[in-house]
């Protein structure tokens, strides 16, 4: 049976999205903090709740409950530091979406910020980490397989050997993100993507190449949550969400188990379709965390958009690009729009759903998918928003 939630999004702020210079972090999300409530219409005295976010891959250290007081807020009723790897900025909105319903808050801030772009130090650099575990937890990094590339790759060589699917399928989902991207002001790729560019890209470790994996930028993106009926008298048209779910499926990395072909996105939909009451049919735009392609094309299956191991033919067909039945990530996504984590598809529904994404605004934007990813598909939450609070 269908929940109805209280809540929704009245305000959105973002700072940087550069890959310059930018200060720290901190900075960044307090200045993100003030653009929201601007966003708004609000003043800092009308927050009572703040959750920080924190992602695996982030460098953002100095991110910490201090914030609150670099931000001027005061008397908080909700503060909260959330670490729920790359699904950390939805999972944050679902808390805040949970408070204001049950009346624990009455106007949360979720913010992301993220500074790992220095003068003179390469991403990868950003972005590295040396881990160290025992037993069959270290078995990975003993035998050198650093990196979310790495474990992505594998994942994908894994449905390309099962399903037939091609590096031009992978292509195909990269040169879409960038057709969006030329038609978002704040994208970092906006030169022209042709399948011919994407096959001379050099590889990061295959299959993926160059034009398969995220773009970082350093930034901060912050939303406001608040009931839908105080969302109806902010400055903004109010984005109600009207479901939302997670799934985290701890596959096994063991013979008999498909964890790389399967996530957690099955689950989290099955949560969120039915508080909504609605199927995949009735989805009008995706925004799916795609830090490596195959995170989009695996996505699309799980969700139902198409069945397993028809991922590759959906995307070549155009469904997700520019004038396709199914618009996907129409900023850019991660792959050329800019990666800040979760934020970057969260930040895109938003714009979506208010009907306020300029050149790329599509037409038909009634209920909108938005989801996170984190680990190797080893977490997953997602939203469905909407400007109507009653899809029915």
């Amino acid at each position: 049976m269908a929940q109805a939630l209280n809540a929704a999004i009245a305000g959105l702020g973002v700072a940087g999205l550069t890959r310059e210079e930018t200060p720290p972090a901190a900075i960044l999300a307090v200045e993100a903090i003030g653009n929201a409530l601007d966003n708004a219409g609000l003043d800092r005295r009308s927050v009572d709740g703040l959750i920080i976010t924190r992602s695996g891959a982030a460098t953002s250290k100095d991110l910490d409950l201090d914030l609150q007081r670099l931000a001027g807020l005061r008397d908080l009723r909700l503060l909260q530091l959330l670490h729920g790897e790359g699904t950390s900025a939805i999972q944050s909105i679902q808390v805040a979406a949970m408070a204001v319903s049950c009346g624990m808050a009455t106007n949360v801030l979720c913010v992301f910020a993220d500074a790992p772009l220095k003068p003179g130090k390469a991403t990868r650099e950003s972005f590295s980490r040396i881990k160290s575990a025992e037993g069959l937890r270290g078995l990975r990094y003993s035998s050198g397989l650093f990196g979310g590339a790495a474990s992505h790759a594998i994942a994908a060589r894994r449905h390309m050997e099962l399903y037939g699917t091609t590096t031009e399928h992978f292509g195909a989902i990269a040169v879409a993100a960038r057709q969006w991207a030329q038609l978002n002001p704040r994208a970092v790729l906006r030169k022209p993507l042709t399948m011919a560019d994407y096959l001379a890209a050099r590889w990061i470790v295959e299959p993926f190449r160059l034009f398969d994996c995220a773009m970082p930028v350093n930034g901060a993106v912050a939303v406001l949550v608040t009931t839908s009926e105080r969302a109806l008298a902010s400055a903004q048209p109010p984005v109600h969400i009207v479901g939302m779910g997670q799934g985290h499926p701890a596959t096994l990395d063991q013979r008999g188990h498909d964890a790389e072909v399967t996530s957690g996105a099955r689950l989290a939909a099955a949560t969120a379709f039915g508080m909504a009451g609605i199927t995949a049919r009735d989805v009008d735009i995706c925004e799916i965390y795609d830090a490596f392609t195959y995170l989009t094309l695996v996505s699309l299956e799980e969700y139902g958009f198409c069945a397993r191991g028809e991922g590759g033919a959906f995307v070549a067909s155009g469904a997700i690009a520019p004038g396709g039945r199914l618009p996907t990530n129409t900023g850019g996504g991660h792959l050329s729009g800019y990666y800040l984590q979760g934020m970057t598809p969260v930040e895109e529904a938003i714009q979506q759903a208010r009907g306020q994404a300029g050149a790329r605004q599509c037409e038909k934007h009634d209920l909108v998918l938005v989801t996170n990813e984190g680990g190797r598909m080893d977490y997953h939450a997602n939203l469905l928003l909407s400007p109507h609070r009653s899809l029915r």
